[in-house]
């Protein structure tokens, strides 16, 4: 539970940030006219309803266990995160590129850049305190390694997200601040017009770099490497089991699937045998909080 408060504070970092940021640019766009401003606009609405999205995955990732779902609905984050990707990809880096290349064919200058900049310059402040937010959050799970490292092996796709959609955030206002420079400088609009290309090509990018993380987990991941190694550890460790021949983790939203294929230690009885596995089931999710459903097969071999 306390892995999804982090993910809600860090939506809602976004959420505040974007919000106002969103309406901020759109006001500029139409003063000054500037593509890549309506681009960056584009995108901030776009990033809002994205962590709408994210709010409503963890609200339905919530929902108990039935007939039809017997180990729940936790996946269904990992659904609204892939949706919030293909968004990225569509509302902002496709129309971002329409926008740019529609520029080029109009040849029409900007009105007041200097409040395009300064626009643009106070929304990336708001966007360094959301990255901030995402990433203080981050580092109370990733335990000393590295970002990348964190990246690569965690499983809260909202996180991901929302670190995806904040760095694209950075990176594209940079772009669109310097297009804007180069206009003023040169004079020509073709420069705004290429500034929104830029950022329509650089969240295409970032869409498919989360789109490809997220799969991962909606066909069906195990737990992280650290996690597994850990269930392992603690099963070898039982004097109720001789040897483990087998174990699979699936993740499923922040709960936990465990299955187990292992020699139990001889006993006298199958009563024992079975209070010994269900004292090893217990003991699992004692450890950890997020294991919801353990499965044992006790046999000679593998």
């Amino acid at each position: 539970m306390s892995h999804q408060n982090e993910s809600i504070k860090s939506i809602y970092f976004a959420l505040s940030a974007n919000l106002g940021i969103a309406v901020t640019k759109t006001i500029a766009a139409v003063i000054t006219g500037s593509g890549a401003m309506l681009a960056e606009s584009i995108h901030s609405f776009a990033d809002c309803g994205n962590q709408g999205l994210l709010f409503w995955g963890l609200k339905a990732a919530k929902k108990k266990p039935d007939l039809e779902h017997p180990l729940g609905y936790g996946k269904e984050i990992y659904f609204w995160s892939f949706i919030v990707a293909m968004i990225l990809f569509s509302m902002g880096g496709l129309f971002s590129i329409y926008e740019g290349i529609h520029k080029i064919h109009l040849h029409e200058g900007l009105k007041n850049p200097v409040i395009a900049i300064v626009v643009l310059a106070v929304s990336m402040i708001f966007e360094a305190a959301s990255l901030y937010g995402c990433l203080t959050q981050i580092n109370k799970l990733r335990h000393n390694v590295s970002l990348w490292t964190w990246y690569k092996n965690s499983r809260q796709s909202e996180l991901v997200i929302v670190l995806g959609e904040d760095t694209a955030a950075l990176l594209g206002l940079s772009f669109a601040i310097i297009s804007i420079v180069i206009y003023i400088i040169t004079g020509n609009p073709v420069f705004d017009a290429i500034g929104s290309i830029g950022i329509g090509v650089l969240l295409i990018i970032v869409s498919f770099i989360i789109a490809i993380k997220v799969k991962g987990l909606l066909i069906g991941q195990s737990a992280d490497t650290e996690t597994h190694a850990k269930i392992k550890t603690l099963l070898e460790a039982r004097p109720e089991i001789d040897q483990v021949f087998n174990l699979i983790t699936l993740q499923l939203g922040t709960q936990i699937m465990v299955a187990v294929k292992a020699k139990m230690a001889k006993v006298d009885s199958v009563d024992q045998l079975i209070n010994n596995i269900n004292t090893c089931e217990a003991e699992l999710k004692k450890e950890n909080s997020s294991i919801q459903w353990v499965f044992f097969e006790p046999d000679f071999k593998e």
